[in-house]
């Protein structure tokens, strides 16, 4: 039996999920159901060695260290393909299957990230089976059996062609309305699950066959990647060239390739808040809360506090979400409104749309505790080891106190230690560079004062994370 080689998908902007989830933080990382996130839930899923391979993470520069902490944080090791620009589904799938092949790779499975998958070993069965027609030269996807008349999911017609449980596609279905939804159920049509388990060469032939602008770039950009590690950097000016379209609209829809797995485990692209009501954990009201909330004379609602205590009364069908820095209130049905409103308040440069009030770094975390005329603070948290980069700023000073741990501080060639309780002033054009060399996290607060207080008042001269 081949081995498969998984190829995971980290990308988008989460914006259906807001609050929890935003475009500095989205959903693939955020713990939504238990500990873990859904990130390291698919990596867990295809930790057998026995039949998979080392993971391969194709992402951006955005979220290449967020994937490396949470890879490590469960013990995975993992290669990183990093996208240097958003180009969809379909340039990062061809770029991941050039890089699989060269690799020696036979078998790809393309996970996203962030689904919810219920059935670790069923969804393993179903890669075995899916292997007898990969064998033959298809491309396999999984099929969800409906459990209601979803509008918001795509379809796929299974034709008569058997390989063992395998079927050939008949079709690929656009999302119906609610009357086509019911139809598509009682005429046996499955869900798209979005995931696709294909040999390498096949899927690169295909897409040269209907997308050969696509292929050619993303095939290129990875003859001219430089590797770091275990790091691939795509090459830019070769990436750039490939056409922005999805992998079902640029392949999975228009070959004649494809086949089917009938999946046997639960399934959820996790794309709404409903979709949380749908999986969680319901009481008899059919509510389903997380955090500290409490609910009275409530119905089919999702209610969760990851900070405030939340109180909500009196209401039916809601979602709602409070968090430190944002709340979201609405009714479920009108929730697939909620991405035109993230987007409008992101358009209005509420900071709040689009970034956590944790902010995470390769070297540790920060957050805002007080912003006001020509001051801010900031909580940083620096982990064992991390160092910030060497840097100065041309607009503000700043005020650093250890709170917890030992900090080495580097200012204009001089490296200090201080400790808890004490202090240190970095002049503006200072160039500075905070840094943790013990063993616990390391705790500062930082009171930046001046004119201009963003991120990207920063020249930087050294960096040992080789950001871009």
């Amino acid at each position: 039996m081949s081995s498969i080689t998984p190829v995971i998908l980290v990308g988008g902007s989460g914006k259906r999920l807001w609050p929890l989830s935003r475009e500095s933080m989205p959903k693939q990382f955020v713990p939504l159901l238990g500990s873990q996130s859904t990130f390291q839930q698919t990596l867990q899923r295809v930790a057998d060695r026995g039949l998979f391979e080392r993971p391969i993470i194709a992402t951006n520069e955005a979220y290449r260290f967020m994937a490396e902490q949470q890879a490590r944080d469960i013990g995975m090791e993992i290669d990183i393909l990093v996208e240097p620009s958003r180009r969809d589904s379909g340039p990062a799938m061809a770029a991941a299957a050039a890089y699989a092949r060269d690799r020696g790779a036979t078998a790809v499975l393309a996970l996203a990230s962030d689904h919810l998958v219920i059935g670790a070993e069923e969804f393993r069965a179903g890669c075995r089976e899916g292997l007898a027609a990969v064998e033959k030269g298809g491309i396999v996807t999984f099929g969800i059996p409906p459990t209601e008349p979803k509008t918001d999911y795509g379809y796929i017609r299974p034709g008569s062609e058997h390989v063992g449980t395998v079927q050939k596609v008949a079709a690929f279905v656009e999302k119906p309305n609610a009357q086509k939804a019911l139809q598509y159920i009682a005429e046996g049509l499955l869900w798209n699950s979005g995931n696709f388990l294909f040999p390498p060469r096949v899927l690169l032939a295909e897409m040269e066959r209907f997308e050969p602008e696509m292929a050619a770039a993303a095939q290129e950009a990875v003859a001219k990647a430089k590797k770091t590690g275990s790091t691939v950097f795509l090459d830019a000016d070769a990436f750039a060239r490939a056409p922005a379209k999805s992998i079902d609209y640029a392949v999975m829809e228009r070959t004649d390739k494809c086949w089917v797995v009938p999946a046997r485990f639960r399934w959820s692209d996790l794309g709404t808040w409903d979709a949380l009501l749908d999986v969680g954990a319901a009481d008899s009201a059919g509510n389903v809360t997380e955090g500290p909330v409490e609910i009275d004379h409530v119905r089919n609602s999702y209610v969760r506090s990851d900070g405030p205590l939340t109180a909500v009364i009196g209401v039916e069908e809601v979602v709602v979400v409070a968090m430190n820095d944002a709340v979201l209130v609405g009714h479920r049905d009108n929730l697939p409104r909620l991405k035109d409103v993230v987007q409008r308040m992101s358009d209005g440069k509420h900071r709040a749309a689009t970034e956590h009030a944790v902010m995470h770094r390769p070297w540790g975390s920060y957050q805002d505790i007080d912003r006001g005329d020509r001051f801010r603070a900031k909580r940083l948290t620096v982990k064992p080891m991390g160092k910030l980069s060497l840097q100065s700023h041309k607009r503000r000073a700043e005020h650093w106190v250890v709170v917890r741990g030992v900090a080495e501080v580097t200012l204009d060639g001089k490296i200090m230690t201080l400790r808890e309780n004490e202090s240190i002033y970095i002049p503006m054009g200072g160039i500075h560079r905070l840094a943790n060399p013990g063993s616990e996290p390391l705790e500062v607060v930082e009171v930046q004062t001046g004119e201009y207080l963003e991120e990207d008042d920063i020249i930087r001269y050294e960096d040992i994370y080789a950001r871009v």
